[in-house]
Order: structure tokens, then sequence, then C-alpha cells
């Protein structure tokens, strides 16, 4: 049996185009298979969806081949018979299937796509919003303009035309721009969160980056890194891309690779400010020698494999007027003044141990946190008073008061000193208590804790308190005073040892504090008991390093800080017998914009 299959297309111009085909066989197959004898590529049709095939009679039989049906003249059914005499028509997806006995005698299959119906829906479209609205075209202009006007032209109108008003750090000023908001490219960070509604307390010069001038006009405490100069110099030079894009950047008023924007970007969202990586401190720190020849800074940039030894700030003579930096390499001796060896405090099972034992105050042998308490910044120590951690054991009672109580010698000041041992009668002391005492224990800085010790009387007057083996010795090194006079050494001790970097005692509670500080085996008081860097590496190793149990990775912002004094160490005030570092020269302070166009000049 032959049928004779055509195809109608049409170009996009809308030509008709008629494809022929003959085929030679009993039936046929229609599906989305390749390999059927009529291809249907349409999603809506199955792989083999339909056969086509010739009855004795001269009919066709129309049968489905899978689970769904077809539709023959306008029914949908699974099953068929078409008479090509009379012709019928197959729909299957968007194709219809018109079959037809040719003159010939053929049976002719005609294949053609169902086109859309076009101007369905005319009869409402008179009904529609769109009939009455402009074009597309003109909306869209007009939309343009609305923007322009409204997000543009009022914002950059109100900037020209209001009072400029001074940076309000608290963020409680509004601001007076209008609409200005509708710019904004992102939240702000918490810090700046208050700035949220007024824009132009940073953004000062329309469309221009925020100065640096208006970031120090808050941050006016924020001392730099180093002196502008100095940080121009010890920068790597910048790439041939790097140095393009800068220069484009400061022609549309962007400060230079060291303005405050090159490293705080803002509109982040309400996160707090992240530290730079390692690598920000390392492009600088890694080779400083070779640009900064100069700098007394070791080259670092790895905690865990290219870090300097610590180099602890202590007073290497008695009596100095400020402290001075250990050199590398070397092992400093500390002239603070004082006589404490700290292992007789800290054995467990010595003569101290055993005093404190029987003292209600510690119950137990003594421990470093006995004497050292954190200051409530949890970096650094509170002042060690006598009063509180020396007098449990070293008791300064001098005497009986008469109607009861007893007398003190009054520590820290010799012209208090002297009056109190004046006052000391150079006769037989009274007894303190009577010869026979019920035991017991006695309470902290007791009267009966001092018959330990020599006998207040043998010290009378202010020479032998001061004198080797008086009672001011026991803690004191003694010496004389430029008029001749019997003197002690002034007691001299950083605030910090450390102090270009930040370290959190609390943080490291669960640890012993002789992990770190040999305290237990100082036999000496001018022993600098500072942990070394192996100390701290059994811990902290890199960046980069895999995070363990023990191991914890380390960058250059857990322990160091950018700014100053941020997270870092400076003297508040004068103390006794020290002096606080100089201040930065005029070009390292609130000079900062002035400064930083004539560097990168």
């Amino acid at each position: 049996m032959a049928f004779l299959i055509r195809t109608i297309d049409f170009t996009a111009a809308g030509r008709e185009i008629i494809r022929d085909r003959v085929v030679e066989q009993a039936s046929l197959t229609v599906g989305r298979a390749a390999e059927c004898d009529i291809h249907l590529p349409d999603l809506a049709v199955e792989q083999q969806h339909v056969q086509i095939a010739g009855a004795p009679d001269g009919t066709l039989a129309v049968t489905a081949l899978g689970t769904l049906g077809f539709a023959l003249d306008g029914q949908v059914v699974s099953e068929g018979t078409i008479d090509p005499r009379t012709g019928g028509e197959i729909a299957l997806g968007a194709a219809r299937l018109a079959v037809a006995r040719e003159d010939d005698g053929n049976v002719s299959i005609t294949i053609r796509q169902v086109v859309a119906d076009e101007g369905k829906g005319d009869a409402l479209r008179g009904f529609a919003l769109a009939s009455v609205l402009p074009s597309k075209r003109a909306m869209s202009w007009g939309f343009a303009g609305a923007i322009l006007l409204l997000l543009l032209m009022v914002p950059v109108a109100s900037h020209l035309l209001r009072t400029p008003a001074k940076p309000d750090p608290t963020g409680k000023a509004a601001g007076v721009v209008l609409m200005d908001s509708a710019w904004s490219s992102g939240e702000l960070s918490l810090k700046h969160h208050s700035l949220a509604d007024n824009c132009e307390s940073c953004h000062v010069a329309a469309f221009e980056s925020v100065q640096d001038e208006t970031c120090v006009s808050c941050h006016k405490d924020t001392g730099d890194h180093a002196p502008m100069g100095r940080l121009a110099k010890g920068m790597p030079s910048l790439s041939a891309g790097d140095a393009i894009q800068w220069k484009i950047g400061e022609s549309l008023g962007k400060e230079g690779p060291l303005g405050c924007v090159s490293c705080h970007s803002e509109h982040e969202g309400p996160v707090r400010a992240a530290a730079e990586d390692e690598v920000f401190c390392s492009n600088c720190h890694d080779k400083l020698d070779t640009r900064l020849t100069d700098t007394d800074l070791a080259n670092a940039h790895d905690f865990g494999k290219g870090h300097p030894q610590f180099r602890p700030l202590y007073f290497a003579s008695f009596g100095a007027a400020k402290p001075v930096r250990a050199s590398p390499g070397s092992v400093p001796v500390e002239r603070s003044g004082l006589k404490f060896p700290h292992d007789v405090h800290m054995n467990a099972r010595g003569g101290a141990a055993r005093m404190a034992v029987s003292l209600t105050q510690y119950g137990q042998p003594l421990e470093c946190a006995d004497c050292h308490v954190l200051t409530p910044d949890r970096i650094s120590f509170k002042e060690v008073k006598m009063e509180d951690a020396c007098e449990g054991c070293h008791s300064l009672v001098s005497g009986r008061i008469a109607g009861g109580g007893f007398s003190k010698l009054r520590h820290g000041d010799l012209k208090d000193l002297a009056e109190d041992v004046a006052k000391i009668s150079a006769g037989p002391r009274a007894r303190i208590g009577p010869p026979r005492q019920r035991p017991g224990q006695p309470g902290s800085a007791s009267p009966y804790r001092a018959n330990f010790g020599r006998p207040v009387r043998a010290y009378i007057g202010i020479s032998n308190a001061l004198s080797v083996g008086g009672v001011c010795t026991e803690c004191h090194l003694p010496t004389t005073s430029p008029s001749g006079q019997a003197d002690l050494m002034p007691v001299n001790l950083p605030d910090r040892f450390l102090t270009s970097g930040f370290f959190d005692h609390e943080a490291h509670k669960k640890q012993e504090c002789t992990d770190c500080h040999a305290a237990d085996k100082s036999r000496a008081a001018s022993d600098l008991l500072m942990p070394d860097l192996k100390s701290c590496r059994t811990c902290h190793l890199g960046a980069t390093a895999g995070k363990t149990k023990k191991i914890v990775p380390s960058d250059c912002a857990m322990c160091h800080a950018y700014h100053l004094p941020a997270g870092q160490w400076q003297a508040k005030g004068p103390a006794p017998h020290y002096k606080p570092p100089p201040p930065l020269p005029a070009e390292g302070k609130s000079a900062v914009a002035t400064n930083l166009t004539q560097v990168r000049k």
C-alpha cells in the first residue's frame, strides 16, 4: 500500500513550504521517536503514539500505541477507522494529520502545525486598561524621567541647598538630603548603623568617595599604624594593573591605597567589621627590612613559621627612668628593686606553703592568683599591694595601742615609716599575749605572727629598718640616697611586658600559669618570667594550620591591631620611675588627610 506523506511548514516571512514523500508499506507509525515513519517533535506526543494500517476493505485502522489517546475528527478515542474517500483528521499535540485519497489512488496524509488563532480576544481588548494607556515606549521614557527627577535631581538639589552640619558620631542628627537612601548600595555595619538616615555625615561631597578627613573627624582617638611617610615607604610596589586602577580611582576623588576606605568597606550589611587576613599584614612585614633599612622590626609573615622572638619590656637597671625592650636572643635580667624568690612561695611542701595552709584566708598552698589579679580588660594584672597580698605572712605589727588593738608600720612611703619607727619605744616591748595560749587559727595579719621574726624593737631607728637585715630589706634592696642616708631601691615594674600585642588571660584560664611562666622554678627576682615563642607555638600556629583539639589557627589580628591604641598598650599618665613612650609625630596623628595627598604624590 502506498502512502503520500505531505508536510506543510512556513518560513519566517510566512511563505508556505510543502515537502512530499511516498512510503510503500502496509502501515505507518506516528510518534516523537526518530525511528517513527512520521516524526512529530512535540512533548505532547508519545514516543510511539499512533499506528495507521490499511484494511482489506480499503479503509484505514488508527490505533493508539501508548497510554494516551488521540483526537479523531474532534473526538478523543484510543482507536478508530478512517475512510480515505470521505477523509478524516487526526490531532496529536500541535499537529494535525489530514487523511484523504488522491486521484491516483494513493492515500495522502497532510501534516500541518496548528497556528494560534490571531486576534483571539480582540473583542475584549476595548474593555482592557491597555486601551486607554500610552504605548509601552512612552511609559518607559516617562518612568525613566520620573526616576531621574525624584531619585537623582531631588537628592542633588537638596544637597546643594542644605546647610552643612558638623559630623555627629552619635547618629542622633537627622539627615537633610531628601531621598538619599534610594542610592544606598546596602545596609551599614553595626558600628555605623545609627548613621543610616544621615548619608551626608560621611558622604560630604556629591559623587565623591568618603575622604579620610571625614573619617578622622569622628575617629580622633584612632592613631595610625605608623607615620604616613613610613607606611608609604614600607608598602610593596603595586602591580601594573593595581596601579592603573588606583590612578583611575584617584582621578575620581578616591583616596589612594593608604586611605581609610581602601580597607574599610561599608554597606556590607549589619555585621561587625571583619579583621584583615594574614596576607594583609605579611604583604608589608614579610620583607620589611628590604624597604625600610633603618627599621628595628624583624620580618614576620606567619606565626607558626616566620615570626620573631618576643622582646618584652623590662627595667634593665635599678631606678631607671623608663624600661627598655629586650634584644633578640638575649636573656633579660630584670632590675625591679624587689627580692622575691618565686620558687620559695610556689613550693607546695615548703615553709610558705605550710604557713598558708594554717591561715584561714588561704587554707592551701599559695597559688599565682593569690597575689596576681586580672585587670578588667583581661590583658594585664592589678598592682600587687603589700597590705593585701603579703601582710598575711609578713606582718608589720609594731606594738600595742593604748586602750586595745595594735599598731602597724605604714608601707609605701619612707616618711611615714620614719614617723612610725620614731614612735616605737626603745625599751623592752610588752608581751602581745599571755605566755600560754590555746592552739587555734590566728587571723590574717594578727600580732601573733609578728613574733615569728625578729622583734621590732631590734630595728629601732630608720637606718636599722632600711639596712641589710632590717625589716624592710626582707623584700626590698637597700641603697643610699644622694645625701648619704639609708634608702631603698625604687620598685620599677612595667604595666605590661609585651606592649605590641593583645593577650587575653581569661581565654587561657583552663591552663596553669606555670605552663607559660616558669615561676615554680625561679630562684631570683631578677628572672623575667615571660613566655617565649616556642611555648605559644605548642597551641598556636599560623592562619593556614589545621584546627584540632590542641592546635589553634592564629592569624596576625588575633594578637595585633593595626591602629593604635586599639588593642595595644599605651601608658595612661606618668607612673613613678617610669615615663610613657613619646607621642607620634604630627604627620602620624590627626593630620592624616593632609599628609596622605603629599605622600601619594
